[in-house]
């Protein structure tokens, strides 16, 4: 089987991280639900990385359970700016360097701030976005905060709907 090698996966092997990598059958707008399916996964351990930006358009990235949702209320208080919200999909590629559905945290075209929902460093392990659509990589949770720009938050709130 052959995987994609992304600026993610550069990123990760030149940090030596350990990680394994894992293809699965993207649909979509099928988000996180279709990957933990197609991996035979738990929704929860599946982070989504989600491209927003300030009022005044300054871009952050956000780190959450595929299984929740983001406070952008909560988000925006602890950024101390009026409102936060998700990127148009061609800025979010501009400021990430990554198509949405393949984004990931690791080796974004532009350096952001990445707020991380402290509960993901409860688990285990984490399948977070290698870098392209359809291919997830399974790693420690503790490997995000030794991102120089991560910040840990507590802004999830239960995901009735498919939004962010």
């Amino acid at each position: 089987m052959k995987y994609p090698v992304t600026a993610a996966i550069r990123f990760l092997k030149s940090q030596g991280v350990k990680y394994t990598e894992h293809l699965y059958t993207y649909e979509d707008r099928g988000g996180t639900a279709v990957s933990s399916r197609e991996l035979g996964i738990s929704e929860h351990v599946v982070v989504k990385t989600l491209i927003m930006q300030t009022e005044d358009d300054k871009p952050l990235v956000v780190l959450m359970h595929g299984d929740k949702k983001v406070s952008t209320k909560g988000l925006a208080r602890i950024v101390g700016v009026k409102s936060v919200r998700p990127c148009d999909p061609k800025v979010a590629n501009k400021h990430s360097g990554y198509v949405v559905g393949g984004t990931s945290p690791f080796g974004t075209r532009k350096v952001m701030p990445i707020y991380i929902e402290k509960s993901i460093f409860d688990l285990s392990e984490i399948y977070v976005n290698g870098g392209a659509r359809g291919f997830l990589v399974c790693l420690s949770p503790q490997i995000l905060m030794d991102l120089p720009n991560a910040i840990p938050v507590s802004v999830a709130i239960e995901s009735l709907s498919k939004t962010f």
